[in-house]
């Protein structure tokens, strides 16, 4: 496998703007097979559409749940997992309850990532931080409680949270989940240098809306 290839199975080939439209999916999807990128990540409402479009494929179906803020109450984003698992997800991005974890609340965060977690049956969930508003302790923390559920992923960041992954949260996080538990980082990596940064720090998926950029060997303009 060369470096493209190798590049490619790292990436969730990600549009999760608001404004995106169902065309653009469609584009998302036929780049995700002609790359062979690890699997698309959209908003719960394209499910559907990214599940039929990547049929016949190895490309995942992936899915966002209490995108981007993760303050809806705790059922609704566990309904929104079930929901996006029964329309074909086979991964679920959920964005942590930020606010009880940084009142350390760690009961609620707990048991919402739990609810989400058990909402996913057999589809894989990664765990969105937000690392850019907690700081070390509260990282490692919900590193421990993330390990403790036996999630798939923990990831750093939703891109839309005023800061994305950086190398030196990557390798934290990576220190300190179980070693079942893979590293997502996401938000800002717009090209073939800052991958291969995240991989080396410990990433085993990435998050990006400059997939073909990152393998192309250019560098992307996507905001997340």
């Amino acid at each position: 496998m060369d470096q493209r290839q190798t590049l490619a199975s790292y990436i969730d080939h990600t549009l999760l703007a608001a404004g995106a439209t169902a065309a653009e999916v469609e584009t998302l999807c036929a780049e995700a097979r002609e790359y062979g990128f690890k699997a698309v990540c959209v908003n719960s409402r394209f499910v559907p559409l990214a599940h039929a479009a990547l049929a016949g494929s190895e490309v995942l179906t992936c899915a966002v749940a209490g995108f981007p803020l993760g303050a809806m109450l705790p059922a609704a984003k566990a309904e929104e997992a079930r929901l996006a698992v029964a329309a074909g997800a086979r991964e679920i991005d959920m964005v942590i309850a930020v606010g009880a974890a940084l009142a350390d609340d760690w009961e609620a965060v707990a048991e919402d990532i739990a609810a989400v977690h058990a909402a996913c049956g057999d589809a894989l969930l990664k765990v969105i931080f937000e690392t850019c508003l907690l700081d070390e302790a509260r990282i490692l923390r919900l590193c421990d409680i993330c390990s403790a559920i036996g999630v798939g992923f923990v990831k750093t960041s939703t891109g839309f949270g005023g800061g994305g992954a950086t190398t030196e949260v990557v390798a934290l996080m990576r220190g300190r989940v179980a070693p079942a538990v893979g590293v997502k980082a996401s938000g800002g990596i717009r090209d073939r240098a800052a991958a291969l940064a995240m991989i080396a720090a410990g990433a085993t998926r990435l998050g990006t809306s400059s997939g073909v950029a990152i393998v192309a060997g250019g560098t992307g303009d996507g905001a997340y």
